[in-house]
């Protein structure tokens, strides 16, 4: 049994307990041990010679094996052919159980940097509509900086560090907002995940803030070649 379940009703090796199994009939078990919280197990273990009498269709999804020296290639593929290489029965060792939570992950992590995607080039005709209105509406403002000296290229440079401060604003609100959803969700679920901590990874946060910054000056070029051509 799970030691923070037997801790928490007050039980303790030894103890007998009444049961009830699945077909309805009653008994009792003894805890013959207690064990730390594990991921891969469920909160109590009974032996197969205990449940087999009360389930006429024992589901058994995996079978923990301790091999003779170790994990190694050599003992899996002896394991695999004592089944007979049978393809329904999948031989895995700690890493590849990593690898199958990890590729689950990672494959969440897809989903979140399409949609990434999907919301980068929505934010990109955001700006282009908010610099080509910034430029179109007030023709007379600009035109008024043309008369009083302000030469094409410094238009440029105008609408160019406009677009740069709407997509670095968008960019740390963004991040801020992303920060604070994570620490909240993490606050939530640190009591579920053995070992969890919070790390910032400050160096993709300072590429996307570069990016954003970019993405900046790519989606002025066409709105500040445009202004710089009104003239007086």
């Amino acid at each position: 049994m799970e030691r923070e379940t037997a801790a928490k009703n007050g039980w303790r090796t030894g103890e007998s307990l009444p049961v009830k199994y699945d077909d309805g009939e009653t008994g009792t078990l003894t805890i013959g041990a207690t064990y730390e919280e594990n991921d891969l197990v469920s909160t109590v273990i009974a032996p197969l010679s205990v449940l087999d009498p009360h389930d006429a269709k024992p589901y058994i999804p995996q079978i923990f094996v301790k091999m003779d020296g170790g994990e190694s290639a050599a003992g899996e593929q002896a394991l695999v052919d004592a089944l007979g290489q049978n393809p329904a029965v999948k031989a895995m060792d700690k890493q590849d159980i990593r690898d199958e939570f990890g590729g689950m992950i990672n494959m969440m992590l897809s989903i979140m940097y399409g949609l990434l995607a999907m919301a980068l080039i929505i934010a990109v005709l955001g700006v282009v509509n908010t610099l080509a209105m910034s430029v179109f509406e007030p023709q007379q403002e600009i035109g008024m900086l043309r008369a009083i000296g302000l030469d094409r290229r410094r238009v440029k440079r105008m609408i160019r560090l406009e677009a740069v401060v709407i997509s670095l604003f968008g960019a740390l609100v963004g991040v801020a907002m992303g920060s604070f959803l994570g620490w909240a969700i993490g606050q939530i679920l640190k009591d579920s995940v053995p070992g969890y901590a919070m790390v910032m990874p400050w160096d993709r946060i300072g590429i996307f803030l570069l990016l954003a910054a970019l993405v900046g000056v790519l989606t002025a070029m066409w709105p500040a070649r445009s202004t710089a051509k009104l003239t007086c």
